[in-house]
């Protein structure tokens, strides 16, 4: 019996060790996420324009760089980098992290820029760069809740920060599907999508109180973290104390019945 537990033991053993030595030869395996490089005012900018830079996989200091600072010069505000125009012409942004990977986009200033069309008159009082920070911060903590979460970070749309941020304007306390689905079609997003939205007394530490209202809530998790998106976009409004917070994230190939 002695000798039978003895064998027992040592092929627990063996097995423990073996899975102690694979697991962490399989890690190494796993390949590194590239750097993403996007601005929230697309790739065309005019003279004077600012446009914050999102940079992922979110969480990692990043060095920031202009090829042409004479024509995008780029800024670092608190933990965020921003692109500001000052010559026509284009210029290539590249972030790197401590690690020496890098990645890039191209912006294009001025003249050289293809002309831009002209925003719906029901989007006036949406702007890219309303509450811009807050903004940045809530993309940031919302790709790190799905990076946690095993899906894939989003890159930033246009069209949802400007549908996103009309929505937060109008300062709802509930959803108003027909008019979030107009809001989406008139910023130019073809596509369905899903929104959530939060509202809270206060204004500071607002984009962490929005992710944590969202993550504690089971229905708006699942569409925080829904695999089926390919971009995102948000608006914030704060007004007589009160924060108004909008997430809208794509669903390509899907339809928007208000559209």
């Amino acid at each position: 019996m002695t000798s039978m537990k003895k064998r027992i033991a040592a092929a627990l053993m063996a097995a423990t060790l073996t899975i102690g030595l694979t697991v962490p030869a399989a890690a190494a395996e796993a390949p590194n996420e590239p750097i993403r490089v996007s601005s929230y005012k697309g790739s065309t900018l005019e003279v004077g324009e600012r446009s914050g830079l999102i940079i992922g996989p979110s969480g990692i200091d990043y060095t920031v760089t202009s090829s042409d600072p004479d024509t995008v010069a780029v800024e670092q505000v608190l933990t965020f980098w921003v692109a500001v125009a000052k010559g026509a012409g284009t210029a290539e942004i590249t972030a790197s992290n401590s690690a020496g990977e890098c990645g890039s986009m191209t912006l294009t200033v001025g003249s050289a820029a293809p002309a831009a069309p002209e925003a719906p008159a029901s989007m006036d009082s949406a702007s890219l760069t309303d509450n811009l920070e807050i903004r940045q911060e809530m993309i940031r903590l919302i790709n790190q809740t799905r990076k946690a979460n095993g899906v894939s970070e989003l890159p930033v749309s246009e069209a949802l920060m400007t549908a996103a941020q009309a929505c937060s304007d109008r300062r709802y306390t509930w959803h108003h599907a027909a008019e979030e689905g107009q809001a989406a079609a008139d910023a130019g997003y073809p596509y369905g999508f899903g929104d959530n939205l939060t509202v809270f007394t206060g204004t500071d530490d607002a984009a962490r109180r929005a992710v944590d209202n969202w993550i504690n809530s089971p229905g708006h998790f699942e569409t925080m973290i829904d695999s089926r998106c390919d971009c995102i976009g948000v608006g914030v409004t704060q007004y007589d104390g009160i924060t108004y917070c909008y997430m809208f994230v794509g669903i390509p190939n899907s339809v928007n019945f208000y559209a």
